[in-house]
């Protein structure tokens, strides 16, 4: 159910010269600032019975009255849904995503997701990504396999996506692509944007968001011409690894939208493998590396 917030307090000599949204965030530590933002343009919070700035420095004395809603309640459903959690403490949970499971319910997925799967397990997840993506800070496609970091509260996602806007959160990937690559390693720099023709890809354009992926060869076979790729990011753009492998012409083996469908396979051969960032509350860095699934090991065994 929908809570109303109502209440006011006093600001101490311990809290004076400081910002009106950095107090607000001390006593309503579960919200984003960005959140408390809009309350307070909206008039949800008021300085001294008056609407103010969320810069407005403080005083000692002054009054902070509040009146507004909780978060909307969740409306996905909590589904037992089948995926490994690798770590999990009060703050993060570290998933090993298994291929075909969606990340969160859309248009055309309304339940069966990791999502869904998380409401199960989990009793809290963060609010800032709204009713249908709860402590989601960042993606895999559907088809795409591997380690993903999901946030409980919202100080650890505002930590994490901090650190994956400034590149300091680590995610490589190993994937098997056609070809021989003509350089050992390099970095693959485009713009991507939604594609004019198909909506529902992505493509390199001239205009778009800035895309980066580094790569490093780690095998080749010869005699199948294909390669095993280590892939590192450092921007999160939609299908970024898929879109740079097609342009480049050595397209991910199994990828059904970006190269060619594999009868042997269920989607691409690509998979999120190594994790690292520091831990929201604690601040020491957290690594993770995990095998590649069976599927993915098979394919590879019959090409050596």
């Amino acid at each position: 159910m929908v809570i109303v917030m109502q209440g006011k307090f006093t600001i101490s000599s311990q809290e004076k010269d400081n910002r009106f949204d950095v107090i607000l965030y001390s006593h309503f530590n579960e919200m984003t600032r960005s959140h408390l933002k809009k309350l307070i343009d909206a008039g949800n919070i008021l300085l001294n019975g008056k609407k103010c700035k969320a810069g407005e420095k403080l005083k000692e004395g002054d009054v902070v009255s509040y009146d507004f809603e909780e978060v909307k309640p969740l409306n996905v459903s909590a589904e037992n849904i089948e995926f490994e959690i690798v770590y999990q403490d009060q703050d993060i949970i570290v998933i090993n995503k298994p291929q075909g499971l969606v990340v969160h319910p859309c248009s055309s997925t309304k339940s069966g997701t990791l999502v869904n799967g998380l409401l199960y397990k989990i009793k809290d997840l963060s609010g800032i990504n709204g009713v249908l993506r709860p402590g989601i800070v960042h993606r895999l496609d559907k088809n795409t396999s591997g380690l993903m970091v999901v946030a409980k509260n919202d100080l650890a996602h505002i930590s994490l996506a901090k650190q994956i806007k400034d590149k300091t959160c680590k995610r490589q990937y190993l994937a098997l692509c056609e070809g021989v690559f003509g350089k050992p390693d390099g970095k693959i720099e485009t713009f991507i944007e939604r594609s004019k023709s198909d909506r529902k890809k992505m493509a390199v354009s001239e205009k778009g968001k800035i895309a980066i992926t580094n790569y490093r060869v780690i095998k080749v076979f010869p005699n199948s011409r294909k390669s095993l790729v280590e892939f590192s990011l450092e921007t999160g753009r939609t299908h970024q690894i898929r879109v740079h492998c097609k342009m480049i012409n050595h397209p991910i083996i199994g990828d059904d939208v970006y190269g060619k469908a594999d009868k042997r396979l269920n989607g691409q051969l690509l998979h999120s493998y190594k994790m690292s960032f520091i831990h929201p509350r604690t601040l020491q860095k957290m690594q993770f590396e995990i095998e590649l699934p069976d599927y993915f090991k098979d394919y590879l065994h019959k090409l050596t």
